[in-house]
């Protein structure tokens, strides 16, 4: 390709982004006109230019995220809710959202808690469920290894859901990340989840570490088998996937540890949403599998007494 056929390609806008613009100024013009705002006033409480509103609306604006910031705060809603890309949220949807987010962390930790025993309840202590054991954690944890062992002490499957990504795609998970990006390998990842759900009725999954950065496939994870956070001291983590050969995600990083510890810190509190913990630094893989055995072991039932009489 010639050089200005190059920079003209670059110029033009890809389709999908097209569609996408022109959705988000339908959606500015809808809510501003459902609060009644004209063009000049959503211009001037968000400090922007009228011209520039009549851009965005007309699907030809491709604005920063601060202004769109500035008319998001100016229409009265989370800029979040904006720009999302796909249909509108249901009121209700949305009405529960604006009000979780007034609440306080022990507040919205509460109200979860009311939703999981009124939504959940049934399938909490469902036997069949407990057959189903994913282990989450950060690489180097263990999981694999003590996944192997759990999965012949109960006679059941090992899975390991990267290596049923890359058998459904017939590619390495490196060449998916390089050929179809992040968004891609999320999608795979929740549709393996599914195959694996769906074909087996018992199993020990052990999941990718940043599986719980995707909310849905973290939702459907919690709410079909019984998780238990396997965790290590960050030394430990490092020290095994050195062991591996794969420095992933801290590749070419002088600062190897500290992102190494900023990673873990930043999804404690996605892992901790697991129904269980063990921590392997300083035990045997045996000790491990014994703690592991007494974690998933379902709670004994007090027997009822016997009727007077």
């Amino acid at each position: 390709m010639h050089t200005a056929q190059t920079k003209a390609a670059l110029r033009k806008p890809p389709r999908e982004s097209d569609a996408y613009l022109h959705r988000l100024g339908e959606r500015v013009r809808m809510l501003r006109n459902q609060r009644g705002m004209s063009r000049k006033v959503l211009a001037r409480q968000a400090k922007v230019s009228e011209r520039y509103i009549a851009q965005l609306e007309s699907g030809l604006g491709n604005c920063s995220i601060v202004l769109l910031r500035r008319i998001a705060r100016a229409i009265g809603l989370p800029v979040t809710q904006l720009v999302h890309d796909g249909s509108d949220p249901p009121l209700d949807l949305v009405l529960i959202s604006q009000f979780l987010e007034r609440l306080s962390p022990a507040e919205l930790a509460e109200a979860r808690r009311l939703l999981d025993d009124r939504f959940r309840a049934a399938g909490a202590d469902d036997p069949a469920r407990r057959r189903r054991i994913a282990l989450i954690g950060l690489r180097g944890g263990g999981k694999s290894t003590l996944g192997t062992l759990l999965a012949n002490h109960l006679g059941i499957p090992f899975v390991e859901l990267n290596r049923e990504i890359e058998r459904r795609a017939g590619a390495s998970l490196g060449e998916i990340f390089d050929m179809f990006g992040q968004e891609s390998f999320r999608r795979a990842e929740r549709e393996a989840l599914d195959d694996v759900l769906n074909r087996h009725e018992a199993f020990v999954l052990a999941t990718s570490g940043s599986i719980v950065t995707e909310p849905g496939t973290l939702d459907m994870l919690l709410a079909s088998c019984f998780t238990v956070w396997v965790k290590a001291e960050p030394q430990e983590h490092m020290k095994r996937v050195m062991a591996q050969g794969d420095m992933r995600p801290m590749a070419n990083s002088a600062r190897a540890m500290d992102d190494l510890i900023s990673i873990l810190k930043s999804r404690e509190p996605l892992y901790a949403r697991a129904e269980a913990t063990i921590t392997t630094t300083g035990k045997t893989p045996d000790q491990n599998l014994g703690e592991l055995l007494r974690v998933i072991a379902p709670p004994a039932r007090s027997k009822e007494p016997a009727p007077a009489g």
